[in-house]
């Protein structure tokens, strides 16, 4: 079983690609904290010499670079920052300046695919900011930097083009929206 619970961690922080908590990887993978901690230390023994690792932060857990390959990957990440925004970037980015405070549940429902990558990127770029949710600590919030809205050679949010009619549409399909989410998450 041990093994198993060690895989599904895995599992679960590579799809994430954002900090789980522990108690919350309890309560996916239906495992005791106790579980989940000697599961966690299993990984951590069998990623030494590896490319990645598991990063603790308090109660909170994530894969990451082993320090090793830092230069490497930040060398990507220069190169990477140079290019223009891909299409799924634009997409994301938008519905996070339209919404100007969205979970990352709630923009994978609207482009209908996984956007852990394509977040962590723009967050990166300092496109995009992220705090805790206010009712929900298990999952975060984005918002747009003010770099992002003075790259845009705007004042206020309010200023983008259609703002007001893509304000109605998102807020009628947020109801929606969120109970979609919740049933898909209970269903799992």
């Amino acid at each position: 079983m041990s093994e198993d619970l060690e895989k599904k961690i895995e599992a679960v922080l590579f799809t994430r690609a954002e900090p789980v908590s522990i108690r919350r990887l309890g309560e996916i993978l239906k495992a005791t904290e106790s579980e989940i901690q000697t599961a966690l230390t299993e990984l951590e023994n069998l990623f030494k010499d590896r490319g990645i690792v598991l990063v603790r932060k308090g109660n909170e857990v994530i894969l990451g670079t082993a320090p090793d390959f830092s230069s490497l990957i930040e060398s990507i990440e220069k190169e990477e920052l140079k290019k223009e925004l891909s299409r799924a970037s634009m997409e994301a980015l938008s519905i996070v300046l339209y919404k100007n405070g969205v979970t990352r549940a709630e923009i994978d429902w609207i482009r209908g695919v996984n956007s852990s990558f394509i977040l962590r990127q723009l967050l990166i770029r300092g496109l995009v900011e992220r705090e805790i949710h206010p009712t929900d600590s298990r999952c975060y919030v984005y918002r747009p930097t003010m770099e992002v809205i003075k790259y845009l050679g705007l004042t206020k949010l309010e200023d983008l083009p259609r703002y007001q009619e893509m304000q109605e549409i998102l807020n009628k399909n947020s109801v929606s929206i969120e109970s979609e989410i919740s049933e898909s998450t209970n269903e799992r």
